[in-house]
C-alpha cells in the first residue's frame, strides 16, 4: 500500500478525473472506497497508474479537459492535511483572550459612561461617541483586515491588531479630554477589527476541517458571546472600585501577553493568497461604505428609519458599495472576488447571519429595556438578568453546537436554529406590564438556544467550501454581516415599535417581538438553501494518507 501512496503523490496521475477526462471532487465520502485498496481505485477512474498515465497530456487533451486545480498546503503534517498544529490549544486560547477584549469593550466602557460624562461634563449625544466610534470603526474595517491577513500573513496581522488594541487602551485611559478619548477608542476598533478578522482565519489554519474545527470555532464563539454580559458586571466592579479609566488599562496587560504568546507560539504563515498585493481602491471604498452604513442604522435607532440624519448616510453609503462592487468587477486583484460570494455556503451563511444578528439586537436592547423601566431594574441586576443566556451560549453554544454541527451537520442545525428563534420571540410577543421576569423567561431561553447554536454554526458555514488563502476574507465577511446585523435590527424593530405604539411603550414591544419572529422565520426560509452535505471535501494527500493509514504502513 504504501508504494499506491508513493505513486499517487509522485505520478501525474490526477485522481480527480473519471474516465471520460472530466474532473471531480474528491470527498469524505469517497474514503470507503479508496481507502481499503489501491485496486478499488483504478474502476473508480477507469485508469490505472500506468506509465500511460503518467505521460505529458498533448496540447489537443489540456484543450479538451476542463481543469480544476487540487490544493494542497506544501507542509504534510499541516491542518489542511488533517493534522493538528502544534500547540493547538494554547493558539485557541490565544486567539479567545485577544478577540474577548474586542467584545467586551463594548459593554465594560458601556456601564462607564456615567462617570465618564460627570469627569468631563459633556452632554449625553457627545459621550455616546465612546461607544459609537468604536463599533463603527470596528464594523468598517473587518473586510479589508481579514483580507490582509491572506494576503500578508494572518500572525503578522494578529499581532499588529493587538499591538494596536494594547496602545489605544492605554492613550485612551491616559485621555485628558472627551476628543482625544473618542480618538483613542476609534483606534482601538480599527485594532479590535483586525484582531476579530484574523481569529477565525487563525483557527483555520490550526484545526483541520471537520470536528476539531467546528470545537474550536464553538468555544470561540460561546466565550465572546458570555463577554458582553461579562463586561457588564466587569464595568460596574472596575468603575466602582478603580475608577472608569481602569475599564481601558485593564486591557494592556493582557494585550501585551497575549501579544508575545503568539509571536512565541502561533507559526509564521507569509500569506497563502495568490495575490500578493491589496485592492486598496476596493480597501477604501468597502471601509467608507460600511462605516456610512453602520452610521445610518445606528441613526436609524435613535431617530427612526425615515428621517434625515438615516436617510442622507444610507444613501451614500449605497452609492459608495456600488462604487465598490464597480471595483470589485474590474480589479485585477480584487479584494473580494464577486465569484468567492458564490463559494460553497458563503452568501447564504453571510445573509442569514445578518438575520440572526439582527434578531439579537433588537431582542436584547428591548429586554434591557423592559426589564429597566418597566420592571425598575438597575443596570447591573438588568445585566444579571442576562446571566441565564450568557450561561446558555458559553455552554450550549460552545460544546453543544459543534456536537450537533459533528453528528447531523449544518443544514439541520441552521433548521433548528432559525425555528426556536422564531418560536422563542413569538412567546415573548405577549409581554405585558405584569409579565414579571420569569414571565419572559421561557421565550428568552428558547431564543438563546437558537442563537446560541447558531451563531457557532455560521461561523462554520462561513468558511465552508473556500479556498487556502481565503480564510481571512471568509472569517471578515461573516463577522461584517453579523455587526451590520445589529443595528439594523434594532433599528428595524424599534421602527415597528414606534410606528404601532408612538410611545414604545409595551405594546410597541409586542409588535417588535412578532417582527423579530418573523425575520427569524426568513432565516428558516434561507436556511433551507443551505447545502445538507455533511462532509467537507479532502485532497489527494490526505487520501493517500489514509491509505497509508488504513494499513499501518508508512512512506519511505
Amino acid at each position: 500500500m504504501s508504494s499506491f501512496a508513493t505513486s499517487l503523490r509522485e505520478s501525474n496521475h490526477d485522481p480527480t478525473a473519471d474516465g471520460d477526462g472530466c474532473h471531480r471532487s474528491l470527498t469524505l465520502r469517497d474514503r470507503d472506497e479508496l481507502v481499503p485498496a489501491a485496486s478499488t481505485f483504478a474502476p473508480l477512474c477507469d485508469r490505472t497508474l500506468s506509465s500511460e498515465s503518467r505521460r505529458p497530456p498533448t496540447q489537443d487533451e489540456l484543450s479538451d479537459t476542463e481543469h480544476v486545480t487540487v490544493e494542497t498546503d506544501p507542509r504534510e503534517n499541516s491542518p489542511r492535511n488533517g493534522v493538528l498544529a502544534p500547540h493547538a490549544r494554547l493558539i485557541l486560547a490565544l486567539v479567545i483572550a485577544a478577540t474577548f477584549l474586542d467584545v467586551i469593550d463594548f459593554s465594560i466602557v458601556q456601564v462607564a459612561l456615567p462617570t465618564i460624562r460627570k469627569e468631563f461634563l459633556a452632554p449625553l449625544a457627545e459621550i455616546q461617541w465612546i461607544i459609537g466610534a468604536y463599533g463603527l470603526t470596528m464594523a468598517g474595517f473587518l473586510m479589508v483586515s481579514g483580507r490582509a491577513g491572506d494576503i500578508y500573513g494572518q500572525k503578522r496581522v494578529f499581532v499588529i491588531g493587538i499591538v494596536l488594541f494594547t496602545i489605544a487602551s492605554l492613550t485612551a485611559g491616559l485621555a485628558p479630554s472627551l476628543l482625544l478619548l473618542v480618538l483613542s477608542r476609534a483606534i482601538q476598533g480599527v485594532g479590535a477589527a483586525i484582531t476579530t478578522a484574523t481569529a477565525l482565519a487563525i483557527l483555520a489554519a490550526t484545526f483541520p476541517e471537520g470536528r476539531a474545527r467546528n470545537r474550536a470555532f464553538g468555544i470561540l464563539v460561546a466565550v465572546l458571546s458570555a463577554g458582553f454580559a461579562a463586561g457588564s458586571i466587569a464595568g460596574g466592579i472596575l468603575t466602582g472600585a478603580f475608577g472608569w479609566r481602569s475599564v481601558l488599562f485593564v486591557n494592556v496587560p493582557i494585550g501585551t501577553a497575549a501579544a508575545i504568546l503568539t509571536q512565541r507560539f502561533i507559526a509564521p504563515n507569509g500569506g497563502r493568497s495568490t495575490e500578493r498585493s491589496l485592492d486598496i481602491p476596493g480597501a477604501v471604498s468597502v471601509t467608507i461604505g460600511l462605516i456610512l452604513l453602520v452610521y445610518a442604522f445606528t441613526n436609524a435607532a435613535n431617530d427612526g428609519l425615515l428621517t434625515l440624519q438615516t436617510a442622507v448616510p444610507l444613501a451614500l453609503s449605497a452609492v459608495v458599495l456600488a462604487g465598490f462592487l464597480a471595483i470589485e468587477h474590474q480589479a485585477k486583484t480584487p479584494l473580494m472576488p464577486l465569484a468567492f460570494l458564490r463559494r460553497g455556503s458563503v452568501l447564504t451563511a453571510n445573509v442569514l447571519g445578518l438575520i440572526l444578528a439582527a434578531s439579537a439586537g433588537g431582542v436584547s436592547f428591548i429586554l434591557t429595556i423592559y426589564m429597566q423601566q418597566i420592571l425598575g431594574y438597575s443596570a447591573l441586576s438588568a445585566g444579571l438578568g442576562f446571566l441565564p443566556a450568557a450561561l446558555m451560549f458559553f455552554f450550549v453554544g460552545g460544546w453543544g453546537s459543534s456536537w450537533l454541527v459533528n453528528r447531523i451537520g449544518l443544514k439541520p442545525v441552521l433548521l433548528i436554529s432559525t425555528t426556536c428563534a422564531a418560536l422563542g420571540s413569538a412567546l415573548l410577543a405577549p409581554i405585558s406590564v405584569g409579565t414579571g421576569y420569569f414571565g419572559i423567561l421561557p421565550g428568552f431561553l428558547l431564543w438563546s438556544f437558537g442563537a446560541s447554536i447558531g451563531f457557532p454554526a455560521l461561523a462554520i458555514a462561513g468558511l465552508a467550501g473556500t479556498k487556502p488563502g481565503e480564510e481571512g476574507l471568509a472569517s471578515g465577511l461573516i463577522q461584517t454581516s453579523q455587526r451590520l446585523g445589529f443595528p439594523l435590527g434594532l433599528a428595524l424593530l424599534l421602527t415597528v415599535a414606534s410606528a404601532l405604539d408612538p410611545q414604545v411603550g409595551v405594546a410597541g414591544f409586542r409588535y417588535a417581538f412578532l417582527a423579530s419572529a418573523l425575520m427569524s422565520g426568513l432565516g428558516l426560509g434561507i436556511a433551507l438553501l443551505i447545502s445538507g452535505k455533511k462532509t467537507p471535501e479532502i485532497d489527494v494527500d490526505m487520501v493517500a494518507t489514509m491509505a497509508q493509514i488504513q494499513t499501518g504502513e508508512s512512506e519511505e
